[in-house]
């Protein structure tokens, strides 16, 4: 009996150690979730917002319709999951509370005026993609605001915020301050579709994003700082 036992105990710790646990499936599906979005992300640039299906998706990734749907129920989620990160290229934030930068550095580290040339070309690929689509598909509009416009604008307000608190900044609208900002640095660094970027060089526009950064901070040092 005791041999018995010992032998149903032993195989008992083989299940336990073949058995899959939670956290590794949950980073499978992490894993799997980016590469459905990369994919999905190059269909979208190929045949727009319309062209693109949940099926398409589903064979481009070589996975069934069931697993794309449970990680993404539909095209609109999977449009979502892009624009996240489509944001998150855009603006480096949520930062650290406790950061210790000058503003001005803060703020071009937060704005990424400096990445490399292909992470530009691939941001503004996607901003003339949803512009493109936004004049045909409403849902889109929406989308890109909601979840790309607005919150980036809110996570930028909710930064300055942060600062005024540490004392460090003086402004009487935070929102209205993350809306000024997003649309000077924004609007020099995006080009509009079908318009010729008229910066001579990288150089020229670097300067003048770093300008518009300088500008905004002496125009929000607290009074208690001026001579």
């Amino acid at each position: 009996m005791e041999a018995l036992i010992k032998e149903r105990g032993g195989k008992e710790d083989q299940a336990a150690t073949r058995r899959p646990r939670g956290r590794p499936k949950t980073a499978s599906d992490d894993a799997r979730r980016a590469e459905i979005v990369k994919a999905a992300r190059v269909t979208f640039y190929e045949l727009g917002y319309g062209g693109t299906t949940m099926d398409l998706v589903a064979a481009r990734c070589k996975i069934s319709k069931q697993t794309l749907y449970r990680l993404f129920p539909g095209k609109t989620d999977l449009f979502m999951a892009i624009i996240a990160e489509h944001r998150a290229s855009m603006l480096a934030l949520p930062r650290e509370a406790n950061e210790n930068l000058p503003l001005d550095e803060a703020l071009e580290q937060i704005f990424m005026i400096d990445i490399d040339e292909a992470k530009e070309r691939e941001r503004e690929a996607f901003v003339h993609l949803a512009m493109s689509e936004s004049r045909q598909y409403p849902e889109v509009a929406t989308l890109m605001h909601t979840y790309g416009a607005k919150q980036s604008q809110q996570m930028l307000a909710d930064w300055l915020n942060q600062q005024q608190q540490r004392g460090l900044i003086e402004i009487a609208d935070t929102a209205s301050a993350a809306r000024m900002l997003m649309t000077m640095i924004f609007g020099a660094m995006i080009s509009k579709p079908g318009h010729p970027n008229d910066w001579p060089d990288r150089e020229t526009r670097l300067r003048h994003l770093r300008q518009c950064i300088k500008i905004f901070v002496a125009g929000v040092q607290p009074h208690s700082n001026e001579r």
